[in-house]
């Protein structure tokens, strides 16, 4: 299992990267992030997944670990391949993939290519419990007063989705945190 190639980049195309290891040269199918970042000439770092089928042996590079283990907790779903996977992240990164999981925003995994609407629900079902909340729903919060209230709100109970909703409707209200806070609960009683 090839797990990190470094090495400099020898050759870019619009969805591959290819690495030169030092006269070994390595083909790997990147996220967006990375192609947008990559510099024929350049030295560059991937973590890998090595995805083999009997007819294929393919890699697929990532800038961090918890890219890679993102990656690998979406291969889980039933209905998710490797190309579909990567394919999420074109759509955001980590932190906005992880939140649309937490918020079940099905039209953020919808817009991806080959994933659909049912798939993009089965991909909230399955992976909601196995990433777990959290403090991921203070990843909504735009300021310190709006972690402050949705610390609280998830204190109380609520849902990251409620929580999400809920402070985007109240954002650019003025007022003390306390004021924010009774206008967020009302919000979440209608």
């Amino acid at each position: 299992m090839i797990g990190l190639v470094k090495g400099t980049v020898d050759t870019i195309t619009n969805s591959h990267v290819f690495i030169d290891t030092g006269g070994v040269g390595y083909k790997i199918l990147v996220t967006q992030n990375i192609l947008a970042k990559a510099k024929v000439g350049s030295n560059l770092k991937v973590y890998t997944y090595t995805h083999v089928r009997e007819d294929i042996l393919e890699l697929f590079g990532f800038e961090s670990v918890a890219d890679l283990s993102l990656f690998e907790l979406l291969l889980t779903v039933s209905g998710v391949g490797p190309k579909t996977a990567i394919g999420i992240f074109s759509a955001g990164d980590t932190k906005q993939i992880t939140n649309a999981v937490l918020t079940a925003d099905v039209a953020f995994f919808a817009k991806v290519p080959r994933l659909g609407k049912k798939n993009a629900q089965k991909v909230i079902l399955e992976l909601k419990g196995k990433l777990g909340d959290g403090d991921a729903v203070l990843d909504f919060a735009a300021d310190s007063e709006e972690k402050e209230i949705a610390a609280a709100l998830k204190d109380f109970g609520f849902k990251p989705d409620e929580i999400h909703e809920t402070l985007k409707k109240i954002r650019g209200h003025e007022g003390t945190v306390e004021q924010k806070m009774k206008l967020a609960l009302k919000q979440l009683a209608k």
